[in-house]
């Protein structure tokens, strides 16, 4: 199994398809697996890296130090450099896109194009998801069963899990192996934490902010918001999306994520 050690960590990491290296980069409490969906329709056209964070899948998950965006964007970074590319396209979704924007931030020598993805940019200036919804996001349910019907209901609509059982069976089988619930708990107060609010302005990459029109862990608005803040950014609604709407969505969505990069190189 291939990992990389990055920032004394070992993440695991793997390695689809050729072209211009497209790093995916997943959300809270997500590994590479959360991609799979959707991983080979970027591997048909780019040399697409997915990757276990700190706290999940087959990654190492330390107790200390606290997690933040930027700690994991510099995991990212460091993966690259493992793997010897200077420069990738990056998309993000979720928490993965909280780590993108610091990326761009800090690193903008090492980007391409910007894809983020149903993201904010933070509680501090951004628009909050509903009190519940948080409840879920920061205690998820114990019973495997309960948590991947939950996550299914903010990721996809009713109307298109009943059309693809495999995505629910997909979801019960990650809910049977969760992370340790203090990776959970860091990665949820890392995600909760992120406020590049006021460096933003300084991102120059190409972006693009798409969002589903139907999301309640990330409330649709903040995309306006991420879009206005950074300059030049292209802003795309997936309708009828909700947090899934990569997976819901997925021939409009990837169309729509890689013709944009398309337009773009990492030369």
């Amino acid at each position: 199994m291939p990992f990389a050690v990055c920032n004394g960590v070992r993440l695991y990491y793997e390695v689809h398809g050729e072209g211009e290296p497209l790093l995916l980069v997943m959300g809270q409490g997500s590994d590479h697996h959360g991609w799979d969906p959707v991983r080979d329709d970027f591997a048909s056209r780019f040399r697409v890296i997915v990757y276990d964070h700190r706290g999940t899948g087959l990654s190492d998950k330390p107790k200390a130090p606290p997690y933040t965006t930027r700690m994991l964007a510099a995991d990212a970074v460091a993966l690259l450099d493992h793997l010897g590319i200077g420069r990738a396209h990056i998309y993000g979704i979720s928490m993965g896109g909280r780590i993108c924007q610091w990326l761009a931030i800090d690193y903008p020598e090492r980007v391409g194009a910007v894809v983020l993805g149903c993201t904010t940019p933070g509680d501090a200036h951004g628009v909050k998801r509903p009190a519940e919804v948080d409840e879920k996001m920061r205690n998820r349910p114990s019973d495997p069963e309960e948590a991947a019907t939950w996550l299914a209901e903010e990721m996809v609509s009713p109307e298109w899990l009943a059309g693809h059982p495999e995505y629910l069976a997909f979801l019960r089988e990650r809910a049977r192996n969760p992370i340790p619930g203090y990776a959970q708990r860091l990665h949820y107060e890392a995600s909760q934490g992120h406020d590049a609010w006021e460096r933003l302005t300084e991102i120059r990459a190409p972006v693009l902010v798409i969002h589903g029109t139907q999301d309640r862990i990330n409330p649709t608005a903040n995309a306006e918001l991420l879009a206005r803040r950074i300059p030049g950014a292209e802003l795309q609604y997936i309708e009828g999306g909700r947090h899934g709407y990569f997976i819901e969505y997925r021939e409009a969505a990837g169309a729509a994520v890689m013709g944009f990069l398309e337009r773009h190189t990492t030369r």
